[in-house]
């Protein structure tokens, strides 16, 4: 039997499910690291394992997780099995459905709960959910039906859902032309000084690490985004702060604060679940990994929505409570802000 001939067979038997060109900029950086900001929620662990079967090719060559990418290397992920396509299984999971017509529904994600099927989750999502309770929902830009916009998978708060085709279009027309309405709550640290204020910076992926996306002030990479904060309570070594979306970059309220000096609360992939201000002092410390234990994602709520209904034309507004973890977190930082303050003045 002719080898070369073997070989050739088992190459046609593989199939592309990832394919990147590295861009112009990037710095030298292990593959399986680089992977991990291009391949939605894939973790090391399983790059690596890819690596070690001979799954990943660069420049039509397979290499090892310890391989340095270059700008424009072609890396191209190739597995037996076809690529997922698309399909979304319905499963029955609940609801939080705030309101709903004929046209739209406004539901209030949960934290924790995935919006989308991705790599690692291709089930248990709202998508999923969403597929189970209606029938012949529109299929957005990407193939997702319903979505108009979405919310990290740790950020709570109020997503709209498209009913028709003419829904979809009309609201995601809105979100594009920053007519809709969205408002946030973060609780972020530091004490930010001004009352209120505007941050405004291009955001793009980051070039070192591509797990986060960054801001690009000059203006030569990423995509414009603008933020409008405002001081709702100061709580010592954190602020309570409404932000006001004009954009929707990825990540962007997440991003912009960091960017000026008040990364979220418990924001791991920020580095928020640090102790950025304050003390280093034991009792400080065990204050706040209770408070990350209370609040065991990044502090971020979509709390307001509106928008203008597409049948009516009626301008709607949604509010939404925060969640439990949220309210009881702050709680916690007001009555040590109190307490501290007592000290001081004693």
């Amino acid at each position: 039997m002719d080898n070369n001939n073997d070989n050739q067979e088992l190459e046609e038997e593989l199939f592309e499910h990832f394919k990147i060109e590295v861009p112009k900029g990037q710095a030298f950086l292990r593959i399986d690291k680089f992977l991990m900001g291009f391949i939605q929620n894939a973790t090391r662990n399983k790059i690596q394992n890819a690596a070690t079967n001979g799954d990943i090719y660069v420049n039509d060559v397979a290499v090892k997780s310890n391989y340095k990418v270059k700008p424009l290397d072609v890396i191209r992920l190739m597995l037996t099995h076809p690529p997922f396509d698309n399909t979304v299984l319905p499963e029955d999971i609940p609801l939080d459905i705030v309101y709903e017509d004929d046209a739209l529904l406004l539901i209030n994600k949960s934290p924790g709960f995935v919006v989308h099927p991705g790599h690692g989750n291709y089930t248990g999502t709202l998508v999923n959910a969403l597929a189970f309770h209606f029938d012949n929902l529109p299929m957005n830009s990407s193939e997702r039906p319903g979505l108009v916009h979405r919310i990290d998978k740790d950020t709570s708060g109020l997503l709209v859902i498209a009913k028709t085709e003419q829904s979809m279009s009309f609201l995601a027309k809105q979100f594009e032309d920053k007519t809709s309405d969205r408002e946030y709550i973060a609780l972020v640290w530091g004490n930010v000084k001004e009352e209120e204020g505007t941050v405004v910076g291009n955001i793009g992926r980051h070039v070192k690490d591509r797990m986060q996306m960054a801001v690009f002030p000059e203006g030569d990479q990423g995509k414009p985004a603008v933020t409008h904060y405002k001081v709702l309570e100061r709580l010592g070594y954190v602020t309570l702060i409404s932000c006001k979306l004009e954009t929707g970059r990825t990540h962007q309220i997440r991003v912009h604060m960091k960017y000026i000096g008040h990364t979220i609360f418990n924001d791991a992939r920020y580095g928020g679940d640090l102790i950025l201000k304050g003390t280093t002092f034991t009792k400080y410390k065990q204050f706040v990994d209770n408070c990350f234990k209370t609040l065991p994602r990044q502090a971020l709520h979509a709390k307001t929505l509106g928008f203008q209904h597409p049948t009516t034309k009626e301008f709607m507004s949604f509010d939404t409570e925060l969640p439990q973890d949220m309210k009881d977190c702050i709680e916690k930082w007001r009555n040590y802000s109190k307490s501290v303050n007592t000290i001081e003045e004693e």
